[in-house]
């Protein structure tokens, strides 16, 4: 009897076995290893946040089922979209859910019905083809191209795609490639999504993340946002709750109803501790967010600045927690290059097929470590030659 359902067939592990198999290896052997791999913050969680869920945590009654987002929390959320990004929200427009990856892997469930496309960029986080695909949607991938800024061009999407689609995925400040949208682009969606009768979902991880001098907005704060669309709203990156799983689904009503009806049969909601963390978040200060996103453009200069003085042409990261670097001239394939990279220096990167085909020829670093680890990460990978072809 064959066990694993036939849809399963679908996701690979691969390089990522890969890679943590190497790691493990590097470590064994006494090799310094620099894992940039995975977008873990390194920062510590407010500790307005922290007291309020340890508090929350000494009380017996806070261990029962939530089973929904108490009045409380909804609140917090509204004050904040008005406070943050001067938008105006009802609680109703409003569903927490157990982290973005969670809300997007079951959001083409409830939206999506057979023959439905999803329109998905590529490349592309791997959970939007995940999510589409488990609801079941016809994919197609939208190209983003660095001659192009990463941007997505809405003329290039054909008419037959675009009149059978329900929904499109975009996300900006954008993991992997890094780049940021300008208001052109967000108000080209949101006509593409009126012509087409489109759902757009905006993935807005990284608005605190965004470097040199730019204001990470939210995709509801243009006008008629709302009509077309929904936001997924993550306190992950900004707060350092990571392990907490704390984001909210925000917008178009009947939307936000759809995936309350499909978490009620699946879910009991976020728990009562968590809750009360995320509104002491949501309600306190914003001064170390705002801090935080300098360190982490420092970090970008040493990596990014570092590699372009040592001959290695990696353009600053916009926005994100991450870079995403050219391989170099010599190599073909990201997988090799990030093998190879791993053997000779103990530096782990993740290589850009990982996201797609148009991933290819790139690989992304997460800013996880101070600059002075970072400059001596810079300082390895030169001295190991493997950007001149020296063994």
């Amino acid at each position: 009897m064959k066990v694993q359902a036939e849809r399963l067939s679908h996701f690979q592990t691969g390089i990522f076995a890969a890679l943590d198999e190497k790691k493990d290896q590097l470590l064994k052997s006494g090799k310094k290893v620099y894992n940039l791999s995975i977008g873990t913050p390194d920062f510590e969680p407010p500790a307005h946040v922290v007291d309020a869920m340890t508090e929350a945590s000494r009380d017996p009654k806070n261990y029962v089922y939530s089973l929904k987002d108490f009045p409380e929390t909804l609140k917090a959320v509204q004050r904040y979209y008005k406070r943050r990004f001067g938008v105006e929200i009802s609680t109703d427009e409003i569903t927490s859910v157990h982290g973005t990856q969670e809300g997007i892997g079951h959001i083409g469930m409830a939206l999506l019905s057979k023959g439905d496309y999803a329109l998905l960029p590529n490349p592309g986080y791997p959970i939007f083809e995940a999510g589409a695909y488990l609801g079941d949607g016809n994919l197609f991938f939208y190209s983003l191209k660095a001659e192009n800024g990463f941007l997505p061009d809405f003329d290039e999407i054909p008419e037959e795609i675009a009149r059978k689609a329900k929904m499109m995925v975009i996300s900006y400040p954008y993991n992997p490639v890094c780049a940021v949208a300008d208001d052109t682009v967000y108000k080209r969606a949101i006509a593409f999504a009126k012509k087409y009768d489109i759902l757009i979902i905006h993935d807005n991880a990284y608005s605190d993340i965004i470097y040199d001098g730019k204001e990470g907005k939210s995709f509801l704060s243009y006008e008629g946002a709302k009509d077309v669309g929904v936001e997924f709203f993550s306190l992950s990156k900004s707060f350092n709750v990571t392990g907490l799983r704390i984001s909210f689904l925000v917008g178009k009503k009947e939307v936000i109803d759809s995936l309350k009806l499909l978490r009620s049969q699946i879910d009991f909601g976020m728990p009562v501790m968590i809750q009360k963390a995320a509104v002491a978040a949501l309600d306190g200060p914003l001064d170390m967010v705002k801090e935080q996103c300098r360190e982490y453009e420092k970090r970008r200069d040493a990596l990014c600045g570092g590699f372009r003085k040592i001959g290695w042409n990696v353009p600053d990261s916009q926005g994100t927690m991450f870079v995403w670097a050219p391989i170099p001239d010599k190599f073909t394939s990201s997988e090799e290059f990030c093998m190879e990279l791993m053997e000779r220096t103990g530096v782990i990167c993740t290589p850009g097929i990982s996201f797609g085909s148009l991933g290819e020829g790139y690989v992304r670093f997460a800013l996880v470590l101070p600059p002075e680890k970072l400059k001596e990460v810079v300082r390895i990978v030169d001295e190991s030659g493997i950007l001149k072809g020296k063994l």
